[in-house]
């Protein structure tokens, strides 16, 4: 071996750390030395601290968790007072809707008061005012009010023969029903079979 390379004249020094010998395969002094050492100690320190990181972590969680739900139900909440109050206001107008609706079945409804009245109904409609109840319609007790009753052999079913007041609903609310005249099919003579 070149001892110059190494820098020095001594040979280079080689450490066997096995803890099982090769050649005889029985277990070296030094490595029983290190089993019978006691395991080094624990830091409490940073064991504590790493408990109350979790525990911080937790809290925090659980807290980000209620704010958000808590926001979600303010939310949910302004949109239902919102739609109540809209609500309230249309219920208030429907009057005055139906006395337009009067003007314009005689002919009333003309010049600058049409104008009035076209306004009004497209700001309606953007706030989710709908009118509904058309002659012919299905009777529909949850939508219907039933005013006047009779037979007719014209109808197969229960059905809005003429409209005597207006529906309005805001979205799926019914605001007020559509006031209707109904007519049934005809009842069959007790002799015909």
């Amino acid at each position: 071996m070149n001892t110059r390379e190494n820098g020095s004249g001594e040979e280079p020094v080689i450490r066997d750390n096995r803890k099982i010998d090769p050649e005889t395969g029985e277990v070296r002094e030094m490595a029983k030395e290190q089993a019978e050492q006691p395991a080094p100690a624990v830091d409490l320190a940073s064991v504590e601290l790493a408990t109350q990181l979790a525990e911080r972590t937790a809290d925090l969680q659980r807290l980000q968790a209620e704010y958000s739900n808590y926001r979600k139900r303010v939310e949910r909440d302004r949109t239902a007072v919102r739609e109540q109050a809209v609500a309230g206001v249309l219920a208030e107008l429907l009057p005055v809707l139906d006395d337009v609706g009067r003007a314009r079945d005689h002919g009333e409804l003309t010049g600058g008061f049409a104008k009035v009245n076209e306004s009004l109904e497209t700001i309606l409609g953007k706030l989710g005012l709908a009118a509904f109840g058309t002659k012919g319609d299905p009777f529909d007790p949850e939508v219907h009010e039933a005013l006047m009753h009779s037979y007719s052999p014209e109808v197969t079913e229960p059905t809005c023969v003429e409209i005597l007041q207006s529906g309005y609903r805001v979205g799926e609310r019914v605001l007020r029903p559509a006031r209707v005249a109904v007519a049934e099919p005809e009842e069959p003579v007790a002799g015909d079979n």
